[in-house]
């Protein structure tokens, strides 16, 4: 049986080491994956480079500030996450009460519907106690090179129907929505059956920083008009809790908005762009992988199952 030269090597490779060298390309950070890991820097260091050691490569690219997987890292990656996932099955089979304590890491962009996230998030959880969720509210940029860097495990991210989408990622769409105007049901807008450009503008505008595919939409529906007063904000959970304190109307998909518990106890409501008919999409994604952790998948197919019960729940708003 033919095996490489560095075959034996492999045999003094410690589940310890895998796990070590996942924190650090999760965090981003020898000194923050110390911190989580309950270990000296020190230590961390030296056991990530007698693993680099033993495998013959180059796993982190270290820079002042801070550490990185690199290109070759990047490559195993998918082999060391398949490794810790079939420890975790094999101590569960085993009823090892021990169990590893995983995370599973959800970059998502602000305009990710709340009626969406957080039931799918409670599922998970009662599935996997010992998995620990961290849920990081970023721009698309960031989550892509998460996503592809291991940063993230998933991501929740929204598109304009015809967008190009990365290279390197699977994509599934979870939801198809259209831009609508959030206002509070006092605004002389919520009176409209539809709102136009020109009644828009008579508003203060909450509008979401550059880097979010609201942002874009929003500087090309005004095609360089400004409204009366605008606001900038980093995300649609704080741009609909300043429209529900009277500060203005914004412009958000409409699953960021229907059945949000804003939308439900009547603080904030929605009304329809006259004229416009642009797709605006959700869609999660992973990195293209041949072995992705059960965790991970179990997490994606609550998101598909969830979305559809989501469609199903507001389809009469959106054909009326």
């Amino acid at each position: 049986m033919n095996r490489s030269p560095g075959w034996r090597s492999l045999l003094f490779v410690r589940i310890e080491q895998l796990e070590y060298i996942a924190a650090v390309t999760r965090l981003g950070s020898l000194r923050r994956a110390a911190e989580e890991l309950h270990l000296s820097q020190p230590a961390l260091s030296e056991t990530v480079r007698n693993l680099e050691r033993e495998l013959g490569v180059d796993l982190l690219e270290r820079k002042r500030s801070g550490a990185k997987i690199s290109d070759e890292g990047r490559e195993l990656l998918p082999h060391i996450m398949s490794v810790l996932d079939a420890v975790d099955r094999l101590r569960g089979a085993a009823g090892d009460q021990h169990r590893i304590r995983r995370m599973v890491r959800l970059g998502t962009v602000n305009t990710a519907t709340v009626p969406l996230v957080v039931p799918t998030v409670r599922e998970f959880r009662a599935a996997h106690p010992a998995t620990q969720v961290e849920m990081v509210g970023a721009q698309q940029a960031h989550i892509h090179r998460g996503l592809l860097e291991g940063g993230f495990d998933v991501g929740l991210v929204n598109y304009l129907r015809g967008d190009d989408m990365p290279p390197g990622l699977e994509t599934t769409e979870l939801l198809c929505g259209r831009p609508v105007v959030c206002v509070r049901p006092d605004s002389p807008l919520a009176a409209l059956d539809a709102v136009d450009t020109d009644s828009l503008l008579t508003e203060p505008l909450v509008v979401m920083r550059s880097g979010y595919v609201m942002h874009r939409f929003v500087h090309r529906l005004l095609r360089g008009r400004t409204p009366s007063f605008s606001y900038s904000t980093d995300g649609a959970e704080m741009g609909k809790l300043m429209v529900a304190e009277g500060l203005g109307a914004t412009v958000l998909p409409d699953f960021s908005v229907v059945g949000d518990p804003l939308e439900r106890r009547g603080a904030i409501t929605v009304r329809p762009l006259a004229g416009d008919g642009t797709d605006v999409l959700l869609v999660l994604q992973r990195r293209h992988s041949g072995s992705v952790p059960r965790a991970v998948r179990d997490l994606h197919e609550l998101f598909v199952r969830n979305a559809r019960a989501y469609r199903a729940s507001t389809r009469p708003w959106a054909e009326e």
